[in-house]
């Protein structure tokens, strides 16, 4: 038999009744956490330290994650992310006899690739020679010569520390000028700047000096640029090894982000333009970037990790004040279930001042921890990356610490018996 609905003043009464209870949760309780507060300042500010300290620390570790990630990343751009290194590896057979021929790269494969591959922006081939040059004083010692291109300085962002760069008009009239490293210029005359106009003779044919130069970056020898390198046309080069085959071709390409594809095309170009099995090799710091980018982030979570220790630590702290605090309050929590309160009531009160004093101390703490990377950007140069989500880790942090450190005190509170807590003194 179903059960008679209920009168209209009966569901007027839950009604009440439950906004009642909806009203106490929502401001009785806060208000009595406030009060709380307010009659022990102290001991909240001392307890709220922890995790002022944690959220500041997840704050500025983030920031010097992300700091660290853009440095790592802009020194290895110095050295030209957006290069492509074309190279001849080996192999080409000809005849009957599958005789091996070196099958070297050429000027006319440059302007080929130039032509076909739109995003190209820039190119230089690569003449090598050795050569043993004078520095006076009975010293002679091995030198490594590159002929290159006007361009060659744009590829490899290179900079120029005295004087210029050689030009067009340089490399079409075969002019004899050089550009040397700083090692180079320090070690003939003393200074870069001193170096500028002096010659200097490569085989018997006197070099003018017109500039000094340096990578952007110390690459420790890693590159085809030793301490003591010239640079010389490669018009000029063209002469001395009475050749125009070179082992290497260096790309600039437009877009960062078309690098790999175009390194693709390149190759193949390359390869149409010559024997079947011979090999040809492209080479880019796409891989060494993603990599970089990849290790700079591990490193960031680790230590959000680390810092997260404080946060909990902080947690532990907020326990210990709560269990300290309930011992406190022992009669007025039976004074509450007397006059009728439930224990997830009190349960909630007491949960509810841990996750303030959590929320608050991880609050104070994301402006303490954003205050240094803020003023860095507001009166220095320096472009100090902010992360925003960071702030929301710090905060939903705060907040699930207040609850997982909270619940124990709150429980312990809620299940007291209240005739006991009565009697308690």
């Amino acid at each position: 038999m179903a059960a008679p609905p209920l009168s209209r003043s009966r569901k007027s009464f839950q009604r009440t009744l439950r906004s009642a209870k909806q009203t106490m949760l929502l401001s009785e309780i806060i208000k009595l956490a406030i009060d709380s507060f307010k009659a022990s300042k102290v001991r909240f500010a001392l307890t709220a330290l922890g995790m002022v300290i944690g959220s500041a620390s997840v704050i500025l570790v983030a920031t010097i994650g992300l700091t660290g990630k853009q440095y790592i990343l802009e020194e290895l751009q110095k050295i030209g992310t957006n290069m492509v290194d074309l190279g001849y590896s080996g192999g080409g057979a000809a005849g009957s006899n599958v005789t091996v021929n070196n099958d070297f790269l050429t000027h006319d494969d440059e302007l080929a690739i130039e032509e076909r591959v739109p995003a190209v922006a820039y190119s230089s081939p690569l003449l090598q020679m050795h050569d043993r040059v004078s520095f006076g004083g009975g010293v002679v010692k091995d030198v490594l010569v590159l002929g290159v291109t006007p361009d060659y300085k744009r590829v490899r962002n290179l900079v120029v520390l005295s004087g210029r760069f050689f030009d067009e008009e340089d490399e079409s009239t075969h002019a004899k000028v050089a550009v040397v490293t700083e090692p180079f210029a320090r070690q003939m005359f003393g200074t870069p700047d001193a170096a500028i106009n002096q010659t200097f003779q490569l085989t018997g044919i006197p070099l003018t000096i017109i500039g000094t130069f340096k990578e952007s970056v110390n690459t420790f020898g890693s590159t085809e640029i030793d301490d003591e390198t010239i640079l010389i046309p490669y018009s000029v080069a063209r002469y001395f090894t009475g050749t125009d085959n070179v082992k290497d071709i260096f790309f600039s390409i437009r877009d960062q982000n078309d690098v790999e594809e175009a390194a693709k095309e390149i190759r193949a170009v390359a390869q149409s333009r010559h024997q079947r099995n011979s090999v040809y090799t492209v080479t880019t710091l796409t891989a060494v970037l993603t990599t970089a980018a990849i290790v700079a982030n591990a490193l960031t979570v680790l230590l959000l990790l680390v810092s997260a220790v404080t946060l909990a630590v902080g947690g532990v702290g907020i326990m210990n004040i709560m269990l300290a605090t309930v011992r406190a309050r022992i009669r007025e929590i039976g004074i509450r279930k007397a006059l009728g309160a439930t224990a997830r009531e009190i349960k909630l009160q007491f949960l509810i001042e841990a996750v303030f004093i959590s929320l608050i101390g991880g609050a104070v703490g994301v402006l303490v921890g954003l205050a240094l990377p803020v003023s860095a950007r507001l009166f220095t140069s320096f472009n100090i990356p902010i992360n925003l989500w960071s702030v929301v880790i710090a905060l939903v942090t705060s907040a699930v610490i207040g609850i997982v450190f909270g619940t124990l005190p709150a429980d312990r509170a809620a299940q007291m018996d209240p005739v006991e807590s009565l009697k308690y003194e």
